[in-house]
């Protein structure tokens, strides 16, 4: 488990379960103060989720690419569901 002023994670290894204060301050609602994080094997599944969710409906809440102010490693893309829910494939590997 991990806490800090921003949030709580859960999960074993990587996190797998993560509830966030709205990154913008405002209360939570539909869409803000929900994100959904899904753990992928590499770079590649990254890119291929976002390919999809933006082909199937999603828009775009952050292309993928590497996001050094969390890890090294850490590369991510962050798209939001027609429905507004926010919605991450993130992986930590180098390749």
């Amino acid at each position: 488990m991990a806490e800090d002023e921003g949030g709580l994670g859960y999960g074993s290894g990587t996190f797998h379960f993560s509830v966030q204060v709205p990154i913008d301050g405002k209360p939570a609602t539909v869409g803000n103060g929900t994100h959904i994080a899904f753990a992928v094997e590499d770079r590649s599944m990254v890119n291929r989720f976002y390919a999809a969710a933006l082909q199937y409906g999603g828009s775009d809440n952050g292309a993928p690419g590497l996001r050094p102010n969390y890890d090294a490693n850490y590369y991510g893309a962050f798209v939001r569901d027609p429905d507004g829910h926010k919605i991450e494939a993130v992986t930590y590997s180098a390749k």
